[in-house]
């Protein structure tokens, strides 16, 4: 079993330390917050809890960090934890430049521990179902990728909220959904090689956005149709087109209380077919396959380039979002 220290006790935070109650692979051993408030609520679920990261890695009963930090803080706290011999998982994105990136998935390697990354959406039934379907050729080639993700949580936030500051996030819609779509587009399409995206203020007073749009190239030629909206209330689709037929993902609701998945498919020449995909724990089944691969079980389903190209993607986006022109990832 993985021992872990869950490092930032917000909503994320807890929803994490939920996740992993009585689980067989990791344990939370310690929650992590400088606030009291957060620290309190893991005690109430039987979690021992301190102030400070530093406080974490001091612990010699902590094999492993979970980040669920602000993003400006996730490079130096996966170099400092990889270099004490700790396992990292850091919810998304994994840094906001690849510069970091690049340092911080250094540092894994060097230290020899794993690297994990909250990219739970990978891990939903019918998305895995999507990318077996499509890598076995049923649907011919991949064309063309449309996924949405967008929601109204974020209007329930205090204005000094980090998510909504524009000098810590800018494009706010990307790093809160808009990155899940990223990262699925480049587990189903490849290496990601160019970005259009534009951003803007339309239904709420963020001042780093509400409503993003992003059009990504691939390498292998293929393009995605990416939306991240911050003040509507639920959606979530992701269909992919290929040139013998095309898939669907509808999500019935927001995937942190799945209520299940609707997926459509069409082949040439056939009536399309409809099968209903029931709730399962995605966050969950990401930490396990996180600590599995820490515990040398099995590889961790989420390449180390494949990180990269997601935060490359992430800072490409930002650049095209300001100089409103076509960026290369």
């Amino acid at each position: 079993m993985i021992k872990a220290a869950v490092i930032g006790l917000g909503w994320w935070g807890q929803t994490i330390l939920k996740a992993l109650l009585n689980n067989a692979i990791i344990a939370p051993v310690l929650g992590v917050d400088p606030k009291e408030q957060p620290r309190a609520a893991a005690a109430a679920l039987g979690i021992a809890t301190a102030a400070r990261f530093e406080d974490a890695l001091a612990n010699k009963n902590v094999d492993a960090i979970i980040l669920c930090t602000p993003q400006q803080q996730h490079a130096e706290q996966i170099i400092t934890a990889a270099k004490s011999g700790r396992h990292v998982f850091c919810e998304k994105p994994l840094c906001t430049t690849a510069m970091d990136a690049e340092a911080a998935i250094a540092a894994a390697n060097t230290a020899g521990v794993q690297l994990g990354i909250g990219h739970e959406r990978r891990f939903e039934p019918a998305f895995i179902e999507m990318r077996r379907r499509f890598a076995s050729g049923e649907f011919g080639d991949p064309l063309l990728l449309e996924g949405n993700f967008s929601q109204d949580r974020f209007l329930n936030l205090p204005g000094d909220n980090w998510r909504l500051s524009d000098a810590v996030n800018p494009v706010g819609p990307l790093s809160a959904t808009g990155i899940h779509m990223v990262d699925l587009s480049i587990a189903l399409l490849g290496r990601p090689v160019s970005v259009w995206a534009r951003l803007a203020r339309l239904g709420s007073d963020f001042e780093n956005g509400d409503t993003l749009s992003m059009t990504i190239g691939f390498d292998g030629g293929a393009t995605a149709m990416l939306g991240a909206v911050l003040v509507t209330p639920f959606m979530g689709r992701l269909a992919l087109l290929g040139s013998k037929g095309w898939m669907e993902i509808r999500d019935r609701s927001h995937p942190e209380n799945s209520t299940g998945w609707d997926v459509t498919s069409l082949h040439r020449d056939q009536a399309p077919i409809t099968t209903f995909h029931a709730p399962h724990p995605a966050v969950r089944d990401n930490l396990e396959a996180f600590g599995r691969a820490a515990l040398g079980q099995a590889p961790y389903p989420v390449a180390l380039d494949e990180m990269l190209a997601s935060v490359r993607s992430f800072e490409a986006i930002q650049r095209s979002v300001k100089s409103g022109t076509i960026e290369t990832i």
